[in-house]
């Protein structure tokens, strides 16, 4: 009778810490998903005699363009709501996955804390196929040289400067995060970007207002370049938009947006460390405060954060990146609990 009570008192003392060992995620042990996969949001048909100038296809039919691709994983008990993550110019989805020098990324790091997360290739990049027409255009003589759209690379130098490596290149911020012994396999995931020869709205932004009406229940997660579109999306359409977070947005919204859109909706743009350093980021950091004034003023949720002064420190632009990626992570996770009903 002695033993029989001192073993059901020692498996009682044990439920709790079982129960919070399943509450507590593990960051490093086999990862359990309930599905995974990829499908196509948006795009349209364009019909055209400009498809190919090589012999062995024909050169008129029809393509599909302006889609965006979307790769999905979805944890065993989901949360109510998902995360949609939308990279920055010149990059592709590759930015929430493994970083450059071979660590945990925001999508599976997010995943392993119970959300859905959906990873995008905005229309004309990655798996979101560009259209050969404008070119073949030229090409073959029916179009002006000068009608060509803009089709953009970053260099390494200046992207150097513009994710805060460092002042300019090849200079470095003191106690500057980003994993630089790894820059090589950085600078492959960087592509041509053709978003400045495309007017709005962009596809992307169509695509992302049906992703977010599909799923019902999103949180929009964008990054540098992409940072304005989910208020675009918004005034397209709030529906299905949990939430917006805004990662060192290229610009936010003017503090005239109407703010109508975003009646409900928590909106975070947050910064890393060294702004003050950067004239340009200075400019757009200022910019978002401007936003948020006027959003609060309309009764918005709207907050601007510098992780300096949460106590996180050393980020450049690529903060999911960074050596304390996880670290912002978590933080991000902390805030959208608080914040996203």
């Amino acid at each position: 009778m002695k033993k029989t009570s001192l073993l059901s008192l020692a498996f009682a003392c044990a439920l709790p810490m079982a129960a919070h060992a399943t509450d507590t995620p593990s960051m490093d042990g086999p990862l359990t998903i309930a599905k995974q996969g990829s499908f196509f949001v948006g795009g349209r048909e364009v019909k055209s005699d400009a498809l190919s100038t090589v012999p062995l296809f024909g050169a008129t039919g029809t393509i599909t363009v302006d889609q965006m691709c979307v790769r999905y994983q979805m944890p065993m008990q989901p949360k109510e709501y998902s995360v949609v993550f939308i990279h920055g110019c010149c990059l592709t989805g590759k930015s929430w996955e493994t970083t450059p020098d071979g660590r945990m990324g925001w999508d599976e790091y997010f995943l392993r804390h119970g959300y859905s997360t959906y990873v995008v290739d905005q229309a004309w990049r990655g798996r979101s196929a560009a259209s050969p027409v404008a070119l073949n255009m030229v090409k073959t003589g029916k179009s002006a040289p000068d009608s060509l759209p803009a089709f953009t690379a970053a260099g390494h130098e200046v992207a150097w400067t513009v994710f805060r490596f460092g002042a300019e290149y090849p200079q470095v911020f003191d106690g500057m995060q980003f994993p630089l012994e790894a820059q090589e396999e950085f600078w492959k995931q960087m592509v041509p970007d053709w978003n400045y020869s495309m007017t709005p709205p962009m596809p992307t932004v169509k695509a992302l207002s049906e992703l977010s009406q599909r799923l019902g229940k999103a949180v929009l997660i964008s990054h540098s370049q992409s940072g304005i579109f989910p208020f675009q999306t918004a005034t397209m359409s709030p529906k299905g938009i949990a939430g917006i977070v805004s990662i060192e947005p290229g610009t936010c919204p003017a503090a005239n947006y109407d703010m109508a859109a975003l009646k409900g909706i928590p909106v975070m743009a947050l910064f890393g460390d060294f702004v003050s350093k950067s004239e340009v980021w200075s400019k757009r950091l200022a910019g978002c405060r401007d936003f948020a004034a006027a959003a609060k003023a309309a009764s918005v949720e709207v907050e601007v954060v510098e992780l300096p002064s949460v106590g996180i420190h050393g980020n450049s632009h690529m903060l999911m990146q960074d050596k304390n990626n996880l670290q912002v992570a978590d933080w991000l996770v902390g805030w959208l609990t608080a914040h996203v009903k």
